[in-house]
């Protein structure tokens, strides 16, 4: 992708999280903390979903992916973040910014569209059982991700093409701690309309169209599970969908907040608390989630590592 630089600016500063300098240290070794769980988290479940045969199934492959996108989605916000805590001047350059805006769009909406495709999966294993290894075989799977990754390329381009026709004149402070779509818009010496229009559309478009999807699916689930007759069969039903219902909880709430709000409405304090949450906070808690409320990673956990100790 081809950077066209027509502005004044050549780099922007990152304001960060906080201005206070007693608050610096205890959050960079708090968020440093949360990055470590991160990596390792999502590195294991990736990890053990290769290793082992029983997790070769349609619901593993979307949460290997899902591991995988937010081991990229956070690696690609959290480092340059961290800085922000120790150094007094966090400079990012003009590229750098526009490429670090890139794949945090691409990761981003990757993720709506996995989430979604998940629960697609959880409607098809509960609503038509006898119908899942038709409905949601290899290719379907293959299909469906490859989708999410070029639906995500496409509109990760159109958010960074808009950015890029912006003319930045003297200020270059961005008061955030990474290159989001909002605060660079604040800082633009030219319009932003078309760029406000785009992200209405865009961004609505990748939030209330699986968000819509996802509400339907659970939706036709729910309907299903209360038609089960046993306590035992309803509360396995309720357990295969529960982590996801958190995750996506979370990420419609936060994501919806930042992008869908009013330019006018609220501050860009509350902005960051919102980006912190779906950029750090749950990449961190998505392997938590599915490992620790899901027997089947506990078994192939105990497995692996009783494999490797023998």
């Amino acid at each position: 992708m081809v950077l066209a630089n027509s502005s004044l600016v050549t780099e922007f500063i990152l304001m960060g999280l906080t201005d206070q300098p007693l608050l610096q240290m205890p959050l960079f070794f708090l968020f440093l903390v949360m990055y470590t769980v991160t990596t390792l988290g999502n590195l294991g479940l990736i990890i053990l979903v290769v290793l082992n045969p029983h997790l070769h199934t349609p619901m593993y492959f979307f949460l290997f992916n899902l591991s995988f996108i937010d081991l990229c989605y956070s690696s690609v916000i959290t480092p340059k973040m961290l800085m922000n805590f120790i150094l007094s001047r966090n400079a990012i350059s003009y590229e750098g910014c526009m490429t670090q805006l890139y794949f945090f769009c691409f990761f981003a909406i990757s993720e709506w569209y996995v989430l979604t495709s998940m629960a697609y999966d959880r409607y098809v294993a509960i609503c038509n059982p006898l119908l899942y290894s038709t409905s949601m075989s290899p290719k379907v799977c293959s299909s469906l991700m490859l989708a999410s990754y070029l639906m995500a390329f496409c509109d990760a381009t159109i958010h960074t093409g808009c950015v890029l026709r912006l003319t930045f004149c003297d200020a270059n402070t961005i008061n955030h701690f990474f290159c989001d779509l909002t605060p660079l818009l604040q800082l633009s010496c030219t319009s932003t309309h078309v760029n406000e229009v785009e992200i209405f559309i865009v961004a609505g478009k990748d939030i209330i169209l699986p968000s819509l999807v996802i509400f339907v699916s659970y939706g036709f689930i729910l309907s299903s599970i209360f038609k089960i007759r046993s306590t035992e069969g309803r509360s396995k039903a309720f357990s295969t969908c529960s982590s996801h219902i958190i995750a996506v909880s979370l990420f419609i709430g936060s994501s919806t907040f930042m992008y869908l709000k009013p330019s006018s409405a609220g501050t860009m304090d509350g902005g960051k608390i919102s980006s912190v949450i779906y950029t750090i906070v749950l990449p961190m808690m998505n392997p938590l989630i599915y490992s620790l409320r899901n027997k089947d990673v506990k078994v192939a956990l105990i497995k692996t590592l009783i494999r490797r100790k023998f």
